[in-house]
């Protein structure tokens, strides 16, 4: 099997790690290469593109996992080994990867998980596996959206800003902000309002078959941040089409249920 191992580049432990691990899928007949960056920090060649693989097996945290995601085109599994915090994204801890790929072979079953696309007036802005952030880039300053829902106005509101996650994403920043878990079969929209000057404005789940959109209505300028990784200014009164992305992540399905890893996840916070 082709494998990508790509590394966060921060921390030498992940590093090394990274290393044996190529080393034992070669002894264990797959074939490996290393991700460009990854293969410069270790100094290894042969370097792979990201889609130049079968699967990616990733050494690191949620935002190295996501920082993956973001640059693949196209998508192809991945297959994260936690070496962060939390690691919602990664099913694997370091002491199971070797047992569990050492067993792996084609016909392996893969989990889709939708993404979000976003567009300001028809110009694209970037997808996202977890969550988009609309914020004020002047601190402490609120802004007022409008929520579009099938082309009626659904809520108007003021807040310090807006998160817009999938359901992956629902156990990530949507959480601390109040959100909802959400089941990551399901395919929707989470609308978290951050801070929002009225309590009655909440948190919304909406089905990703309606048209949706998010119009700034304030003179203040604002931003958007996309998985935690891209950041646009998007200036003021401008308005933003939420839709589900044509290209979804790929994950390699480890067999662990999603309830028990955030019963399981959680108790580490």
């Amino acid at each position: 099997m082709e494998i990508l191992l790509v590394s966060r580049i921060d921390d030498p432990n992940a590093l090394g790690y990274s290393r044996g691990l190529g080393d034992f899928l070669r002894k264990s007949g797959h074939s490996v290469r290393y991700e460009i960056k990854t293969g410069k920090a270790l100094g290894v060649r042969p370097e792979g593109l990201l889609n130049e693989a079968e699967i990616a097996v990733i050494v690191g945290g949620d935002g190295t996992i996501l920082h993956t995601i973001q640059r693949m085109q196209p998508q192809i599994p991945v297959l994260g080994i936690n070496w962060g915090e939390v690691g919602f994204l990664a099913d694997l801890e370091p002491d199971e990867a070797e047992g569990f790929l050492s067993g792996l072979s084609s016909g392996y079953p893969v989990e889709t998980r939708m993404r979000i696309s976003f567009t300001r007036d028809d110009e694209p802005l970037g997808d996202a596996l977890n969550e988009a952030l609309i914020v004020t880039s002047r601190p402490a300053k609120m802004l007022r959206f409008l929520i579009m829902i099938d082309g009626v106005p659904a809520e108007r509101f003021r807040a310090d800003g807006i998160l817009i996650s999938t359901p992956t994403g629902s156990t990530a920043y949507a959480m601390s902000a109040g959100g909802p878990i959400v089941d990551p079969r399901i395919e929707g929209f989470l609308l978290v309002p951050l801070a929002p000057y009225l309590l009655s404005s909440r948190p919304h789940l909406i089905s990703c078959d309606r048209p949706l959109e998010i119009r700034l209505e304030s003179a203040k300028p604002a931003q958007i941040v996309i998985d935690g990784q891209k950041s646009v200014d998007l200036g003021s009164e401008c308005t933003i089409r939420v839709r589900r992305s044509e290209e979804p992540a790929l994950f390699v399905d480890a067999g662990r249920n999603f309830f028990a890893k955030v019963n399981e996840k959680l108790r580490r916070l």
